[in-house]
Protein backbone atom coordinates (compact mmCIF):
# COMPACT_ATOMS: atom_id res chain seq x y z
CA UNK A 1 0.00 0.00 0.00
CA UNK A 2 0.91 3.38 -0.84
CA UNK A 3 1.42 5.83 2.53
CA UNK A 4 1.49 9.79 1.94
CA UNK A 5 1.38 12.43 4.07
CA UNK A 6 -1.25 14.44 4.84
CA UNK A 7 0.51 17.64 3.20
CA UNK A 8 1.51 16.15 0.20
CA UNK A 9 -1.34 15.74 -3.01
CA UNK A 10 -0.96 12.49 -4.43
CA UNK A 11 -0.25 12.63 -8.56
CA UNK A 12 0.41 9.98 -10.65
CA UNK A 13 1.39 9.06 -14.26
CA UNK A 14 1.25 7.43 -17.47
CA UNK A 15 4.34 7.85 -19.62
CA UNK A 16 3.92 5.32 -22.70
CA UNK A 17 6.50 5.65 -25.48
CA UNK A 18 5.36 6.61 -29.40
CA UNK A 19 7.09 3.12 -30.94
CA UNK A 20 3.54 1.78 -31.71
CA UNK A 21 -0.24 1.82 -31.06
CA UNK A 22 -1.05 1.06 -27.34
CA UNK A 23 -1.88 -2.89 -26.56
CA UNK A 24 -3.53 -4.86 -23.82
CA UNK A 25 -0.67 -4.52 -21.57
CA UNK A 26 0.12 -1.00 -21.80
CA UNK A 27 -3.45 -0.35 -21.55
CA UNK A 28 -3.73 -2.29 -18.23
CA UNK A 29 -0.64 -0.18 -16.92
CA UNK A 30 -2.44 3.19 -17.74
CA UNK A 31 -5.34 1.86 -16.14
CA UNK A 32 -3.63 0.65 -12.90
CA UNK A 33 -1.99 4.12 -12.37
CA UNK A 34 -5.21 5.71 -12.76
CA UNK A 35 -7.02 3.32 -10.38
CA UNK A 36 -4.36 4.51 -8.10
CA UNK A 37 -4.38 8.37 -8.05
CA UNK A 38 -7.93 8.69 -8.32
CA UNK A 39 -8.23 5.87 -5.64
CA UNK A 40 -6.29 8.69 -3.19
CA UNK A 41 -8.05 11.05 -4.26
CA UNK A 42 -5.17 12.57 -6.47
CA UNK A 43 -4.24 13.90 -10.15
CA UNK A 44 -3.47 12.03 -12.98
CA UNK A 45 -0.74 12.95 -15.68
CA UNK A 46 0.02 11.44 -19.11
CA UNK A 47 3.48 12.24 -20.58
CA UNK A 48 4.83 11.25 -23.80
CA UNK A 49 8.49 9.66 -23.77
CA UNK A 50 9.32 10.55 -27.12
CA UNK A 51 13.36 10.42 -26.30
CA UNK A 52 14.36 8.02 -28.96
CA UNK A 53 13.46 9.35 -32.63
CA UNK A 54 14.98 6.01 -34.49
CA UNK A 55 12.20 3.95 -32.47
CA UNK A 56 9.51 6.20 -32.99
CA UNK A 57 6.52 5.73 -35.24
CA UNK A 58 4.65 8.40 -37.03
CA UNK A 59 1.77 9.41 -35.14
CA UNK A 60 1.93 6.99 -33.10
CA UNK A 61 2.15 9.60 -29.89
CA UNK A 62 -1.78 11.05 -31.15
CA UNK A 63 -2.93 7.36 -31.63
CA UNK A 64 -1.78 6.56 -28.25
CA UNK A 65 -4.12 9.75 -26.85
CA UNK A 66 -6.73 8.72 -29.13
CA UNK A 67 -6.77 5.98 -27.12
CA UNK A 68 -6.60 6.60 -23.94
CA UNK A 69 -9.75 9.19 -24.57
CA UNK A 70 -11.38 6.50 -26.01
CA UNK A 71 -11.16 4.51 -22.93
CA UNK A 72 -12.24 7.68 -20.79
CA UNK A 73 -8.55 8.03 -19.72
CA UNK A 74 -8.42 11.48 -19.59
CA UNK A 75 -5.37 13.35 -17.84
CA UNK A 76 -5.32 16.12 -15.52
CA UNK A 77 -3.97 19.05 -17.47
CA UNK A 78 -1.82 18.91 -20.29
CA UNK A 79 -0.32 16.27 -22.14
CA UNK A 80 3.91 16.90 -22.06
CA UNK A 81 6.24 15.56 -24.51
CA UNK A 82 9.71 14.96 -23.10
CA UNK A 83 11.24 15.99 -27.05
CA UNK A 84 9.88 19.46 -25.66
CA UNK A 85 12.38 19.55 -22.09
CA UNK A 86 16.16 18.99 -23.04
CA UNK A 87 16.50 22.05 -20.96
CA UNK A 88 15.59 20.81 -17.86
CA UNK A 89 17.24 17.36 -18.70
CA UNK A 90 20.59 19.72 -19.63
CA UNK A 91 20.54 21.95 -16.18
CA UNK A 92 20.10 18.39 -14.13
CA UNK A 93 22.98 17.24 -16.29
CA UNK A 94 25.41 20.23 -15.79
CA UNK A 95 24.69 19.82 -12.49
CA UNK A 96 26.04 16.23 -11.83
CA UNK A 97 29.39 17.15 -13.52
CA UNK A 98 30.15 19.91 -11.44
CA UNK A 99 29.08 18.01 -8.83
CA UNK A 100 31.64 15.18 -9.74
CA UNK A 101 29.31 12.20 -9.30
CA UNK A 102 28.79 12.49 -13.82
CA UNK A 103 31.52 11.81 -16.14
CA UNK A 104 32.52 12.05 -19.72
CA UNK A 105 32.67 8.46 -20.72
CA UNK A 106 34.72 7.27 -24.51
CA UNK A 107 34.37 3.36 -24.16
CA UNK A 108 32.64 2.20 -26.80
CA UNK A 109 30.38 -1.36 -26.55
CA UNK A 110 32.85 -3.47 -27.67
CA UNK A 111 35.04 -2.27 -25.72
CA UNK A 112 33.07 -2.97 -22.47
CA UNK A 113 31.77 -6.75 -23.90
CA UNK A 114 34.45 -8.42 -21.61
CA UNK A 115 32.46 -6.80 -18.49
CA UNK A 116 28.78 -8.03 -20.22
CA UNK A 117 28.19 -4.24 -20.68
CA UNK A 118 28.73 -3.13 -17.05
CA UNK A 119 31.46 -0.03 -17.32
CA UNK A 120 33.42 -0.27 -13.90
CA UNK A 121 35.91 2.07 -15.44
CA UNK A 122 37.45 3.65 -19.09
CA UNK A 123 39.51 1.82 -21.01
CA UNK A 124 42.74 3.29 -21.21
CA UNK A 125 43.62 5.00 -24.38
CA UNK A 126 39.68 5.45 -26.02
CA UNK A 127 39.16 8.95 -27.03
CA UNK A 128 35.87 9.62 -29.56
CA UNK A 129 34.71 12.94 -30.34
CA UNK A 130 31.15 12.15 -29.09
CA UNK A 131 31.85 11.14 -25.55
CA UNK A 132 28.44 9.49 -23.71
CA UNK A 133 28.01 10.88 -20.07
CA UNK A 134 27.60 8.47 -17.04
CA UNK A 135 26.60 8.58 -13.94
CA UNK A 136 29.75 7.34 -11.21
CA UNK A 137 28.26 4.54 -9.08
CA UNK A 138 30.59 3.85 -6.14
CA UNK A 139 31.67 0.41 -5.48
CA UNK A 140 29.32 -1.42 -3.16
CA UNK A 141 26.73 0.89 -3.99
CA UNK A 142 23.15 -0.95 -2.79
CA UNK A 143 19.52 0.57 -3.08
CA UNK A 144 16.84 -0.71 -1.43
CA UNK A 145 13.28 0.44 -1.42
CA UNK A 146 9.58 -1.00 -1.05
CA UNK A 147 7.73 -1.65 -3.87
CA UNK A 148 3.38 -1.60 -3.03
CA UNK A 149 3.12 -4.98 -4.87
CA UNK A 150 6.73 -7.08 -5.07
CA UNK A 151 7.85 -6.19 -1.06
CA UNK A 152 11.38 -4.88 -0.51
CA UNK A 153 13.41 -4.84 -3.38
CA UNK A 154 17.42 -4.83 -2.92
CA UNK A 155 19.43 -4.11 -5.93
CA UNK A 156 23.89 -4.01 -6.28
CA UNK A 157 23.63 -1.18 -8.68
CA UNK A 158 28.04 -1.19 -8.94
CA UNK A 159 27.62 -4.70 -9.64
CA UNK A 160 24.74 -5.52 -11.68
CA UNK A 161 23.99 -2.43 -13.97
CA UNK A 162 27.71 -0.05 -13.33
CA UNK A 163 28.21 3.23 -14.28
CA UNK A 164 25.22 4.03 -16.54
CA UNK A 165 24.16 6.31 -19.03
CA UNK A 166 22.91 9.64 -18.62
CA UNK A 167 23.38 11.39 -22.11
CA UNK A 168 24.18 8.93 -25.12
CA UNK A 169 26.70 9.38 -27.76
CA UNK A 170 24.24 10.12 -30.22
CA UNK A 171 23.44 13.16 -27.99
CA UNK A 172 20.42 11.71 -27.16
CA UNK A 173 19.07 12.32 -23.46
CA UNK A 174 18.80 8.54 -21.72
CA UNK A 175 15.59 7.43 -19.87
CA UNK A 176 17.03 6.95 -16.35
CA UNK A 177 17.85 10.84 -16.05
CA UNK A 178 15.10 11.97 -18.10
CA UNK A 179 12.53 10.36 -16.17
CA UNK A 180 13.66 11.22 -12.37
CA UNK A 181 13.93 15.31 -13.62
CA UNK A 182 10.49 14.78 -15.19
CA UNK A 183 8.96 12.86 -12.34
CA UNK A 184 10.31 15.61 -9.95
CA UNK A 185 8.94 19.05 -11.89
CA UNK A 186 5.99 17.52 -12.64
CA UNK A 187 5.17 16.51 -8.73
CA UNK A 188 4.63 12.95 -8.69
CA UNK A 189 4.27 11.28 -5.61
CA UNK A 190 3.13 7.44 -6.82
CA UNK A 191 4.80 5.86 -10.04
CA UNK A 192 2.33 3.07 -10.95
CA UNK A 193 3.87 1.06 -13.74
CA UNK A 194 4.93 -2.57 -15.36
CA UNK A 195 6.94 -4.56 -13.62
CA UNK A 196 9.42 -4.89 -16.64
CA UNK A 197 10.63 -1.52 -15.29
CA UNK A 198 11.12 -3.07 -11.82
CA UNK A 199 15.33 -3.56 -11.98
CA UNK A 200 15.16 0.32 -13.56
CA UNK A 201 13.67 1.96 -10.22
CA UNK A 202 17.17 1.52 -8.12
CA UNK A 203 19.20 3.57 -10.82
CA UNK A 204 16.56 6.34 -10.63
CA UNK A 205 16.60 6.09 -6.97
CA UNK A 206 19.73 7.05 -7.00
CA UNK A 207 19.83 9.55 -9.25
CA UNK A 208 17.23 11.59 -7.22
CA UNK A 209 19.70 11.35 -4.20
CA UNK A 210 22.47 12.73 -6.29
CA UNK A 211 20.28 15.06 -7.60
CA UNK A 212 18.85 15.81 -4.00
CA UNK A 213 15.05 15.29 -5.74
CA UNK A 214 12.08 13.23 -3.67
CA UNK A 215 11.57 9.83 -4.28
CA UNK A 216 7.94 9.16 -5.13
CA UNK A 217 6.11 5.20 -4.11
CA UNK A 218 6.51 2.96 -6.44
CA UNK A 219 3.80 -0.11 -7.44
CA UNK A 220 5.04 -2.53 -10.47
CA UNK A 221 2.12 -4.44 -11.82
CA UNK A 222 1.75 -7.74 -13.63
CA UNK A 223 2.79 -7.93 -17.28
CA UNK A 224 0.18 -9.18 -19.62
CA UNK A 225 2.39 -12.39 -21.36
CA UNK A 226 1.20 -13.92 -24.69
CA UNK A 227 1.19 -17.99 -25.03
CA UNK A 228 4.83 -18.33 -24.73
CA UNK A 229 5.09 -16.29 -21.32
CA UNK A 230 6.80 -13.22 -23.36
CA UNK A 231 5.68 -9.54 -22.33
CA UNK A 232 2.99 -8.27 -24.87
CA UNK A 233 4.96 -5.53 -26.80
CA UNK A 234 4.48 -3.39 -30.09
CA UNK A 235 8.15 -4.64 -31.45
CA UNK A 236 6.51 -8.31 -31.71
CA UNK A 237 3.00 -7.38 -33.09
CA UNK A 238 0.64 -6.97 -30.04
CA UNK A 239 -2.47 -6.51 -31.54
CA UNK A 240 -3.55 -2.72 -31.24
CA UNK A 241 -6.74 -1.68 -29.11
CA UNK A 242 -10.20 -1.68 -30.59
CA UNK A 243 -11.42 2.18 -29.63
CA UNK A 244 -14.86 1.58 -30.46
CA UNK A 245 -15.34 -0.89 -28.26
CA UNK A 246 -13.82 -0.02 -25.00
CA UNK A 247 -16.29 -1.51 -22.37
CA UNK A 248 -14.99 -5.77 -23.02
CA UNK A 249 -11.53 -4.81 -22.76
CA UNK A 250 -11.64 -2.51 -19.67
CA UNK A 251 -13.77 -5.19 -18.00
CA UNK A 252 -11.18 -7.98 -18.73
CA UNK A 253 -7.67 -5.89 -17.90
CA UNK A 254 -9.97 -4.61 -15.08
CA UNK A 255 -10.29 -8.64 -13.91
CA UNK A 256 -6.38 -8.72 -14.60
CA UNK A 257 -5.97 -6.38 -12.11
CA UNK A 258 -7.29 -8.71 -9.33
CA UNK A 259 -10.63 -6.83 -8.74
CA UNK A 260 -14.22 -8.05 -8.39
CA UNK A 261 -16.33 -8.64 -11.23
CA UNK A 262 -18.44 -4.85 -11.73
CA UNK A 263 -21.87 -5.13 -13.34
CA UNK A 264 -21.91 -4.42 -16.79
CA UNK A 265 -25.39 -4.71 -17.79
CA UNK A 266 -26.75 -0.43 -18.33
CA UNK A 267 -23.45 0.95 -18.94
CA UNK A 268 -23.50 3.34 -21.81
CA UNK A 269 -19.38 4.21 -21.69
CA UNK A 270 -15.99 3.76 -20.35
CA UNK A 271 -17.06 7.03 -18.15
CA UNK A 272 -19.67 5.11 -16.36
CA UNK A 273 -17.10 1.93 -15.98
CA UNK A 274 -14.23 3.89 -14.55
CA UNK A 275 -16.67 6.30 -12.07
CA UNK A 276 -17.78 2.17 -10.65
CA UNK A 277 -14.32 1.18 -11.14
CA UNK A 278 -12.87 4.14 -8.86
CA UNK A 279 -15.09 3.61 -6.14
CA UNK A 280 -14.86 -0.19 -6.14
CA UNK A 281 -10.85 -0.34 -6.44
CA UNK A 282 -8.76 -2.19 -4.47
CA UNK A 283 -5.09 -1.76 -4.33
CA UNK A 284 -4.68 -5.44 -1.96
CA UNK A 285 -6.30 -7.53 -5.00
CA UNK A 286 -3.77 -6.48 -7.20
CA UNK A 287 -1.82 -9.24 -8.27
CA UNK A 288 1.94 -9.49 -8.33
CA UNK A 289 1.72 -11.94 -11.19
CA UNK A 290 -0.77 -13.11 -14.02
CA UNK A 291 -0.58 -16.60 -15.17
CA UNK A 292 1.18 -17.92 -18.20
CA UNK A 293 2.63 -20.84 -19.67
CA UNK A 294 6.06 -19.81 -19.45
CA UNK A 295 6.69 -16.45 -17.38
CA UNK A 296 9.70 -14.61 -18.98
CA UNK A 297 12.43 -13.77 -16.58
CA UNK A 298 13.32 -10.09 -16.19
CA UNK A 299 17.04 -9.69 -15.46
CA UNK A 300 16.77 -11.99 -12.40
CA UNK A 301 20.12 -12.04 -11.09
CA UNK A 302 20.21 -8.29 -11.20
CA UNK A 303 17.07 -7.71 -8.78
CA UNK A 304 16.03 -10.01 -5.58
CA UNK A 305 13.40 -9.62 -2.72
CA UNK A 306 15.69 -8.04 0.01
Amino acid sequence: MFNFTASAPVRGRFAPSPTGPLHAGSLLAALGSWLYARHAGGQWQVRIEDLDPPREVPGAAQAQLATLAAFGLHPDGEVSFQSRRGALYQAALERLLAAGVAFECHCSRSALAATGGIHRRCVVGHRRPDPAIRLRVEDGCTIAFEDALHGPITQRVDRDVGDFVLRRSDGLWAYQLAVVVDDAEQGITQVVRGADLLDSTPRQILLQRALGLPTPAYAHLPLVLDADGRKLSKSEGAQALADADPLPTLDRLWRMLGQAPLALAGMRGPGEFLLAARQAFRPERVPRRLPAQAPAAHNANAIQPA
